[in-house]
């Protein structure tokens, strides 16, 4: 019989940021290939996840949040206000060695329920139009296309991608 593995989300600090880019460098490489560019792989990386750029990001109030099984980190979500009834999931993203299992479920469910304490009407998040399986599980996990958007992000690189969004 296997062990029910204890796991719990809780609110990063600044202390947690290299863990989470470390985490983030491991998915990325393992997922991306095949969807965009070795390139610009690297490039959104040292882009996204340089601790600078996150401590900032979370003194301009985006919360990120980690889920631990045991004392591991798995998963990460980041998310902020949007509009005045939208917040925008920035990222959420699982371990290889850990998807599959229902975590990625489970903390877009936090990150719904924490919108939903903050009166927000709509969850939205932007996702590569060729990450099929990020795709799939959003739709399962009731979010639908709202929009298609091809946006410069510097470096000879652009995010073709969709915004998917969620009622509340």
């Amino acid at each position: 019989m296997r062990r029910q593995l204890q796991s719990r989300i809780v609110a990063a600090r600044e202390t947690d940021l290299p863990g989470i880019a470390a985490l983030a460098g491991v998915i990325w490489r393992a997922h991306y290939p095949g969807i965009i560019s070795a390139g610009q792989i690297e490039y959104m990386l040292a882009r996204m996840y340089n601790l600078a750029v996150m401590e900032m990001e979370m003194r301009r109030g985006i919360c990120y949040d980690c889920l631990f099984v045991e004392k591991q980190m798995i998963a990460f979500a980041s998310y902020g206000s949007a509009h005045i009834d939208e917040i925008k999931l920035h990222k959420l993203y699982v371990h290889p060695d850990w998807q599959h299992r229902g975590f990625g479920s489970r903390l877009l469910r936090h990150v719904e329920q924490v919108a939903r304490q903050r009166m927000a009407g709509t969850l939205c998040l932007t996702v590569n139009k060729a990450n099929a399986k990020a795709i799939a599980a959003y739709q399962k996990n009731g979010f639908s296309v709202r929009e298609s958007i091809v946006a410069d992000i510097g470096g000879g690189f652009v995010m073709d991608d969709y915004v998917m969004a969620k009622p509340l």
